[in-house]
């Protein structure tokens, strides 16, 4: 049965990190990473937030179409909204795969500090943390953890990983374990 991966956790956490070892140990498994497809839109810097109106759609049916052809697919995405959620969930049932969620997370302060300390030079993360700043910096940040923290308590098949700040395969495999208990 193929699966899709919902690497979920606030930003700064490692999720496209742990996606990329996964996927690259994995042949076959779909790297999801909407954030990458960001610069595919057109006037994507102009979109704003609106952007990911145009790469939902488009990642479903990436999803889909991958797991319709017998292959693992992981996301590594923030998911805090039920209907997102529920976008994903429906994908699964629609393909026969199974859902594998797990919600990356550290204290809260660290989860914060970590959004300021990640090294990501692309274009997007640029435009991305202009975007966090204009919209409150670490204050605005904090909404976002205090909402996945709300929303992860409605998710009850979800798995939660602590990660671990400067020990990357450790933290892989604490995922890999929580992967082979859901």
């Amino acid at each position: 049965m193929t699966i899709l991966i919902l690497l979920n956790g606030p930003p700064g956490i490692g999720k496209s990190t742990l996606a990329a070892m996964y996927a690259e140990r994995h042949t076959g498994t779909l790297n999801l990473d909407i954030d990458a497809l960001h610069t595919f839109i057109g006037g994507w810097r102009e979109l704003g937030g609106r952007v990911h109106d145009f790469l939902r759609p488009l990642a479903l049916a990436m999803a889909a179409t991958h797991l319709a052809g017998g292959n693992d697919v992981i996301v590594p995405q923030y998911v805090a909204r039920a209907e997102a959620a529920a976008a994903f969930d429906a994908v699964v049932v629609a393909q026969g795969a199974e859902l594998r969620e797990i919600v990356l997370m550290d204290e809260r302060a660290a989860a914060l500090d970590r959004f300021d300390q990640r090294q990501d030079d692309t274009e997007w993360a640029a435009h991305n943390r202009s975007i966090v700043a204009g919209l409150g910096g670490r204050e605005f940040l904090g909404g976002m953890y205090d909402q996945l923290q709300a929303h992860a308590s409605t998710r009850s098949d979800a798995g939660f990983v602590t990660t671990i700040p400067g020990d990357l395969e450790g933290t892989y495999a604490a995922l890999i374990a929580e992967l082979k208990v859901r």
